[in-house]
């Protein structure tokens, strides 16, 4: 990489930092090839980004930004990654470390927050913002689909009413 790459580079990853909520710094302690590329898909696949970065680079980039607080964590083979939806990146992260070993997690920064790996684990364990937004809906049409209940009930009443007395009168 010369000084112009490094350059763009660095701008592009601050300009990252600047629109995304969460970064999560990993260490890769070994991954074989078709490790990383399955680790890939699967944060891509959760709408987020892994990227394996130079640690100088980073920093710089980090420098003046909300997540300066992971700076120390960047020491050895790491790698960044990030979404706008926090709990997308833990939740692959942490879920894809269990079954891999050669991933390490290192901590990460929500916001202004630097979150220790616990920190991280603990995000991944909510739901995510999809299911959070199918939960607020399902919450909101309850209420309606009861009020249309109740008022279609005395109308139901009402016809089974007349019904019964039509079939008496037809007895009759």
């Amino acid at each position: 990489m010369d000084r112009t790459e490094k350059r763009e580079f660095v701008a592009s990853l601050a300009a990252v930092f600047a629109e995304t909520s969460m970064v999560v710094v990993t260490r890769n302690d070994g991954l074989t090839v078709a490790d990383a590329t399955e680790l890939r898909r699967r944060v891509r696949a959760a709408g987020a980004t892994y990227k394996v970065a130079k640690n100088r680079l980073a920093n710089l980039a980090l420098a003046g930004t909300r997540f300066e607080g992971i700076s120390p964590l960047l020491k050895g083979p790491t790698a960044l990654s990030w979404s706008v939806d926090p709990v997308a990146v833990a939740k692959v992260l942490v879920e894809f470390a269990k079954t891999n070993e050669k991933l390490v997690l290192l901590g990460g920064a929500l916001g202004t927050q630097t979150l220790n790996v616990d920190g991280v684990k603990a995000l991944a364990e909510l739901p995510s913002l999809d299911t959070l937004r199918a939960q607020l809906v399902g919450l909101i049409s309850t209420p309606a689909t009861r009020i249309a209940g109740v008022l279609q009930a005395p109308g139901g009443q009402l016809a089974r009413v007349f019904g019964a007395y039509a079939k008496k009168d037809e007895a009759a």
